[in-house]
């Protein structure tokens, strides 16, 4: 290991065999190691491996958030356990991220998980997307990125105004088949290859699209082109992670993001749709 390196698995497990009331020696018998061996890994002057790591998380009896960060500083991929948001146990958090889809009203937004499949929406979403591929079609989307995927320029005006939303649409189609393609290869998920795999087939993602998204910088803010009865609007597409902060918000389950659209200049109004009767399986409000 570099005399340079920041020992931040080290001082984790510092941290953590103090905050337990640990000794050195009493961790190390726990772990079958020898106190040597647990003063080199705080010292920076090892690197435990992966099976030790996730033991030195059970000898310290650590919840799933600190155990993330401890196998990240120690060079290795969280291990999470899926959960299901349906449960019984997450009934707070149910009841938060509604009222916080509700705030966004008027504006689009969505609840989703980290493979993109949708949990809730909020009355704008209906108001807004039943314009854009009609009421029923809307009913059976389930998951956002597949339904980012069709065609949203339908409609628009000729030219360049036209050409211009579809470059736009084709970048956001190569970061979210980047997202997914890089998700595959870190976690091996079946999941996130089956999902690189569709959405790479799809017949407007651009060949070079891993060029392409190379080449824009991931942010939790861009800009997207959506056509609106007929008309090409500009909206700031903003996501929001629900869950852990800092790294461990990436790795430790429940995964979740609310995603809102929210137009760039004045033209677009929802205030009269939001008074109709508005319905979709994932409105609970």
């Amino acid at each position: 290991m570099s005399d340079t390196a920041y020992p931040a698995f080290g001082y984790l497990l510092r941290f953590w065999r103090k905050v337990r009331g640990m000794s050195q020696e009493a961790l190390a018998l726990n772990l079958q190691s020898s106190t040597r061996h647990i003063s080199f890994l705080e010292n920076g002057k090892a690197r435990p491996s992966e099976p030790l790591v996730e033991a030195i998380c059970e000898a310290l009896q650590l919840g799933e958030r600190d155990s993330s960060y401890l196998h990240l500083a120690a060079g290795y991929l969280a291990r999470s356990q899926a959960v299901d948001f349906a449960a019984p146990e997450f009934k707070w958090l149910r009841k938060a991220t509604l009222l916080s889809l509700k705030a966004m009203d008027p504006y689009p937004a969505v609840l989703m998980d980290r493979y993109g499949r949708l949990l809730m929406v909020n009355r704008s979403w209906v108001a807004f997307y039943r314009q854009v591929v009609g009421e029923d079609a809307l009913a059976r989307v389930e998951n956002y990125f597949e339904f980012l995927f069709r065609r949203p320029v339908e409609g628009a005006a000729e030219g360049a105004a036209e050409g211009t939303a579809q470059e736009s649409w084709q970048h956001m189609l190569a970061m979210i088949l980047m997202y997914a393609q890089q998700e595959a290869l870190l976690t091996n998920d079946p999941i996130f290859h089956g999902m690189a795999r569709e959405l790479a087939n799809h017949p407007d993602v651009p060949k070079d699209w891993a060029e392409i998204a190379s080449q824009l910088e991931p942010m939790a803010s861009y800009r997207v082109q959506q056509s609106y009865k007929g008309k090409l609007m500009r909206f700031y597409n903003v996501s929001l992670n629900v869950g852990a902060v800092g790294p461990a918000s990436y790795v430790s389950e429940p995964r979740l993001a609310i995603n809102t659209l929210y137009p760039e200049g004045d033209e677009l109004d929802l205030s009269q749709a939001l008074k109709t009767d508005l319905s979709h399986p994932l409105l609970f409000y």
